[in-house]
């Protein structure tokens, strides 16, 4: 029984890793092998956790630095003699009461300029080595402040634990030792700090993950397989979609490794190319402002090497949770997460004339924030602040994006009628 609804989970993506010593290699990718099995009719593509540290990917680690030209607006004009047109350009501004990446004003709505965006955000985005005595792997940040602190996936940085190191590079290609702050297993995020952080450092603009709209261009900034300074573009497929991760993962030395570090995500989908590597680094906006932080990725099977690459499904933990974890990291070290003291299952429910799918309450721990607010055994919830829940791991999903102490609305169906149902979200108690 999970008293605060913690009743599913997934693990998470795209953590490039390599063995201890060198594979010569020239590849630059291994496709995925297909399905290990046949994927039924209705049946959903499971999000994975790719890599932990010790996973292999027979790749040839390129180092590749996306160029910052200082050029942040581009125009086209006609030739001489020939009739000449303006296309709108984009133009990067900084606003000097703020010492973070420039905030990039577009030209055009349907038309993104992304070379101008590019060249704003790449300077916040870092790539992060981490070494054991295991192997060593690589995923992506970001930097969070001027005082050297990069975000991050828990499981990119998880195994420098012990005697393990983490390297961190910038995109002019400086490197230096960084440290873990703290880390939040349960929404796989993590804080690591720069030693001896340059004075120049760009930190990331942050936006709102709440002002997205489905069809919203974006774009994801990492370290994909190694290849440092990588940019891709696609668009916001989904919100608030709820995305399980956890589990267990296989070791390149053959040997299954157990994770505990089961996540539940109320995520961003995007089509922007996620791949291994990409753990850690920024979803941005077309202001070139931080609204996901890219974490997993749907696969329909994996490679001989145990990893999976791109098939147009990623998703990011929106910005709006990453910066609450991120300041408590900062703070103290830990985080502290919503509370609201159920276990529920996946069901379907009569609303009216049809059928509706829900999390239903099966059980409600005395003293907590549905104890108080009046939820009994057998509410179907069906919606938190108005978002659609139609699953358990759903209601997981919505209430790990918000804060302990935070005001929701519950809209439940109880004997056939709906209720909606005012909540005060707790702490979750430790363990």
């Amino acid at each position: 029984m999970a008293p605060d609804n913690d009743t599913q989970q997934i693990p998470e993506a795209d953590y490039y890793s390599r063995p201890a010593a060198p594979v010569p290699s020239t590849a630059t990718s291994t496709p995925p092998a297909g399905p290990t099995a046949p994927l039924g009719p209705g049946s959903r593509p499971q999000p994975r956790r790719d890599g932990r540290l010790g996973q292999t990917l027979g790749a040839a680690l390129i180092a590749a630095v996306l160029a910052s030209g200082g050029t942040y607006a581009l125009t086209h004009t006609g030739e001489q003699g020939a009739s000449s047109s303006t296309t709108p350009t984009a133009t990067a501004t900084t606003n000097p009461n703020q010492s973070t990446s420039p905030t990039v004003t577009q030209g055009s709505s349907t038309a993104p300029d992304w070379t101008t965006v590019a060249g704003a955000v790449s300077p916040s985005v870092v790539s992060i080595d981490v070494t054991t005595a295991q192997g060593s792997g690589a995923g992506s940040g970001v930097v969070f402040d001027d005082q050297g602190h990069v975000l991050t996936n828990n499981h990119v940085v998880e195994g420098a634990g012990g005697n393990g190191s983490i390297t961190v590079t910038l995109s002019d290609g400086r490197t230096y030792p960084a440290s873990v702050v703290g880390t939040d297993p349960s929404t796989d995020l993590a804080v690591i700090k720069i030693s001896g952080a340059p004075k120049d450092l760009v930190p990331i603009s942050l936006g709102t993950s709440d002002a997205l709209k489905v069809g919203a261009p974006v774009m994801a900034v990492g370290n994909p397989l190694g290849l440092s300074g990588t940019v891709t573009t696609g668009i916001v497929s989904a919100l608030n979609r709820p995305v399980s991760t956890g589990g267990s993962s296989q070791s390149p030395f053959g040997q299954q490794q157990s994770s505990g570090n089961e996540v539940v995500t109320n995520a961003i989908q995007t089509s922007a190319a996620i791949n291994p590597g990409n753990s850690g680094g920024a979803l941005v906006n077309a202001k070139g402002e931080l609204v996901g932080i890219n974490s997993s990725i749907a696969s329909l099977g994996q490679s001989g090497s145990g990893q999976s690459g791109n098939i147009g499904i990623g998703f990011a933990i929106p910005i709006k949770e990453a910066k609450s974890i991120a300041d408590q990291l900062i703070a103290s070290g830990k985080a502290q997460h919503a509370f609201l003291g159920v276990s529920t299952r996946d069901t379907v429910v009569s609303d009216g004339g049809a059928k509706r799918a829900g999390a239903q309450v099966v059980s409600v721990s005395g003293g907590t924030p549905a104890a108080n607010a009046g939820l009994k055994n057998g509410d179907v919830v069906i919606a938190v602040d108005g978002q659609r829940v139609d699953s358990a791991t759903a209601l997981v999903a919505q209430i790990r994006e918000m804060k302990a102490g935070d005001k929701t609305t519950l809209t439940i169906i109880r004997n056939g009628s709906r209720q909606d149902v005012p909540v005060t979200l707790a702490v979750r108690p430790a363990g």
